[in-house]
Order: C-alpha cells, then structure tokens, then sequence
C-alpha cells in the first residue's frame, strides 16, 4: 500500500457541501426573497425536505398533532442525505425540539423563538423582548416553553390583518400582495410596542416575516431579529470561517 503524500476525501454520505438541512411545511404560497423556504435567500447551500401533510393549517392552528414522526422521519433522511443540522420553516415547531434532536443526534434549531432569551440577555434593565408571531390565538404555553421564552413575553398576532394570515395559514389564494402584507406586519409591530413601551427588541417567530425584517426595525427604531440571523449564526459553527495568515 502507496502511503498517501496529500490530503485524504472521506465518504459516507450522499451530499456534499450542504451541512444545514431544512424541514420544510407542505404549503403553495409565494416563498419570496428572504423567506426560509426561498433557497436563494440562504448565503450558504442548503437541503431541503418537505413533510407531506403538514400543512400550514395543521402545524399552526391544529398544534401538529399527529405528525411528530412524519418530522422525525424527515429530519432522519436528511442527515442520512448529508445534513449535520436540522432546522423547520415553521416556529411552531418548537413542540418538536426535544423529540427531533433525541432522533437524529445532530444539532437541531427548530424555531425562531429558541432566539428571546439570547436577545433578553442583551439587553438593559427594565427592557422585555416583544414577539411578533403569526398566530397569536393558537401560540400557546407549551410552544414557549419548548423553547425557553418566558410565558409573559408580550406578544402579538398577524391574524387582525387583511394579507399575511390569510396568505400564509390560511392559504386563501395563490398570490401574495408584498406591500399589503408588509403592513400587516408593520401594524402588528406598533401596536406591540404601543401596548407594551419597554420593549427594547423585537424576535419575528414566523419564518415567513424575515423579507419585512428591516421595514420593522425602521419603523420602530428597535433591533429585529429572525430566523435568518438565527440561522445563519447556526449554520457559522457548522462552517467557522478559516483565517488565513
């Protein structure tokens, strides 16, 4: 046997070069730029699984019930494919956490509310983070809880408005008015701040709301976080920049 003189490729999976895998809800909505199931949205290359039954509908207004082993089933292909972290396109998902990463032992991040108590943390005294989610009626205790974020957070839903809800968890057409579902988002967002006036941040639960992220954070002068900065902060420890010197 020739002793190897170069660097040695190691095999074992199906797909190369794309560490993240993405546990993607069954929906037909428009998925723009910067909108998690938007491929082009991602800065890094990313593999996709859809859940077949999981409808918008079912995760987000039915709690998911029954479909914990459809995800399970999914997120197992996909690191059986080549991912090495699992992440969802829904933050309802979070009832899923603990079950998820039990089976598939790789990291798992399934919801953007997993971020409050890192933004809480950064923040002065006397000032709460303010979540904005897209579902306020049907976001309950155990989805907070599955996720760290204390069950007083001050909150609010998109459901008062005339696109995004309708759009996104209602599926009532196949088009989205961009701009109207921008202000659907925008409203939401005052009325939180106005409601409650010590909040100091803003976490986007819905991995549709990223594209309306900076409109947010102008309107109300307040840092705005969402599953694409969790993610791509994610997706850094899986892939650290190498330095050169």
């Amino acid at each position: 046997m020739i002793p190897s003189t170069g660097p040695v490729a190691r095999g074992g999976k199906s797909v190369y070069g794309a560490p993240l895998g993405i546990l993607m809800l069954e929906a037909r909505f428009p998925r723009i730029p910067g909108d998690m199931g938007n491929a082009t949205t991602w800065p890094f290359p990313v593999l996709y699984r859809v859940v077949r039954g999981a409808s918008p509908d079912r995760v987000v207004l039915r709690g998911a019930k029954g479909l914990l082993p459809d995800f399970v089933e999914a997120a197992q292909d996909l690191v059986r494919l080549g991912a090495e972290a699992i992440t969802t396109n829904c933050g309802f998902l979070s009832l899923f956490q603990a079950e998820l990463a039990a089976a598939v032992q790789v990291p798992v991040a399934t919801s953007s509310l997993m971020q409050v108590p890192w933004v809480q943390a950064t923040l002065p005294p006397g000032r709460r983070v303010g979540l904005l989610t897209v579902s306020g009626s049907t976001l309950t205790p155990a989805h907070l809880a599955a996720a760290g974020v204390p069950l007083d957070i001050p909150r609010i839903g998109t459901e008062a408005g005339r696109e995004f809800f309708r759009v996104i968890i209602r599926e009532d057409k196949p088009d989205l008015d961009i701009a109207a579902a921008e202000q659907d988002i925008l409203e939401a967002g005052r009325e939180l701040v106005a409601r409650h006036p010590e909040i100091g941040a803003i976490v986007l639960e819905c991995t549709n709301m990223p594209p309306y992220a900076a409109a947010l954070r102008d309107a109300l002068q307040l840092p705005v976080y969402d599953i694409y900065a969790m993610i791509t902060w994610f997706h850094a420890g899986l892939r650290p920049r190498a330095w050169r010197f």
